[in-house]
């Protein structure tokens, strides 16, 4: 099985489904290339595979990456550079090239004893109040 992503105007993903492996050729109608023409062509919109095993540019498996990360819906295409990736959360975050995920302006503190979150308007992770815990 493999996964293919359908992109907008603007290289932006609105659906990911699951369809036939890549290398399975057997049943490829002869007027098409690859799955990614076939599905593209019965859609009306531009069609790319996406990787399931794939996030931060690492494939969870030990295999090789593909393609950046797993498209979701909403993420960017990157033509150029044939990858997807996440819409961007905050402004002041950077796009990491190497793993193709955004990546706040500090690094989260090393602190197992307390969870984080990104407060955008001083630049910096505050720990998380009232945390409940069971």
């Amino acid at each position: 099985m493999a996964y293919y992503a359908f992109l907008d105007e603007n290289n932006i993903v609105t659906d990911v489904i699951s369809g036939i492996d890549e290398d399975d050729l057997s049943t490829l109608p002869s007027e098409f290339n690859s799955w990614e023409e076939f599905y593209g062509d019965f859609r009306g919109q531009t069609c790319k595979r996406t990787s399931y095993n794939t996030i931060g540019n690492t494939h969870r498996d030990g295999g090789t990456a593909f393609r950046g990360n797993y498209a979701g819906i909403g993420y960017i295409y990157d033509e150029a550079n044939d990858v997807f990736y996440p819409p961007q959360i905050y402004t002041s975050w950077t796009l990491d090239t190497n793993t193709w995920l955004w990546k706040a302006p500090i690094d989260l503190p090393d602190d197992p004893d307390n969870e984080y979150f990104w407060n955008e308007s001083t630049q910096n992770w505050d720990i998380q109040d009232n945390i409940v815990t069971d």
